[in-house]
């Protein structure tokens, strides 16, 4: 996995976002129904119906990556705020973007993350999650999740899930992952940024769709481990 540590400062790909961001699902003890109007108690709970979910189909992962897509869309998205996120990615770009091609990039940028959470599935070894207790959120419409990642011989790694609450329904959804004070949407809109000044939202477009086409690959957990 593209996560790697060098002269002590850890620097994550997307792909090491995404790990990073399945592990704050991992390690709950039972399934429960997901409640969307506490941020906190929301992100612990997904967990258990999602990784319950892949442990009892291990045995057709291994025969069939590509249900892991079927998971992450079943499981995780109907709690991310997908819409959200595609805007902030295009930050400045979104404001003057025609109304077809905006709608094309929310669309894609959602498969996009499915795959990317799907490919990510791959490289969990069960490493252990701690969550800060949970705070009060009243009169809140965000707030911030966090976690401790603990894996056996190597430095915690500290991360946060910023949590939004809709307007009108009153529910909560995750936005974006910060992991070691590194914004997944800051990163990612730092990377699409060039792409989307010269050559604009259809290229970007056309290079998140070629990622979604390629077929899911379960890794070895050894290479998740060694951050490789």
């Amino acid at each position: 996995m593209n996560l790697f540590i060098n002269n002590g400062i850890k620097q994550f790909s997307f792909r090491g976002f995404v790990f990073i961001a399945a592990l704050l699902f991992a390690n709950l003890v039972s399934a429960q129904d997901v409640e969307k109007e506490d941020p906190y108690q929301m992100v612990q709970d997904v967990a258990s119906k999602t990784f319950e979910r892949i442990k009892k189909q291990q045995d057709k992962i291994k025969a069939d990556p590509e249900i892991l897509r079927a998971i992450m869309e079943d499981e995780l998205m109907p709690y991310i705020n997908y819409r959200f996120s595609a805007y902030k990615v295009l930050g400045k770009y979104a404001r003057n973007a025609d109304k077809k091609d905006l709608l094309e990039f929310i669309t894609v940028f959602r498969q996009y993350l499915i795959t990317s959470y799907a490919v990510a599935m791959g490289y969990y070894d069960d490493q252990v999650v701690e969550f800060e207790p949970a705070k009060s959120f009243d009169d809140r419409t965000d707030v911030t999740v966090r976690a401790v990642i603990k894996d056996d011989g190597r430095p915690d790694i500290k991360v946060a899930f910023k949590v939004r609450k809709d307007r009108k329904s009153n529910e909560w959804a995750a936005y974006d992952m910060i992991a070691e004070g590194i914004s997944l949407l800051s990163s990612k809109q730092s990377e699409f940024e060039e792409v989307l000044r010269k050559d604009g939202i259809q290229k970007v477009i056309a290079l998140m769709r070629e990622s979604i086409s390629q077929p899911i690959q379960l890794e070895a957990t050894s290479e998740a481990s060694t951050g490789s």
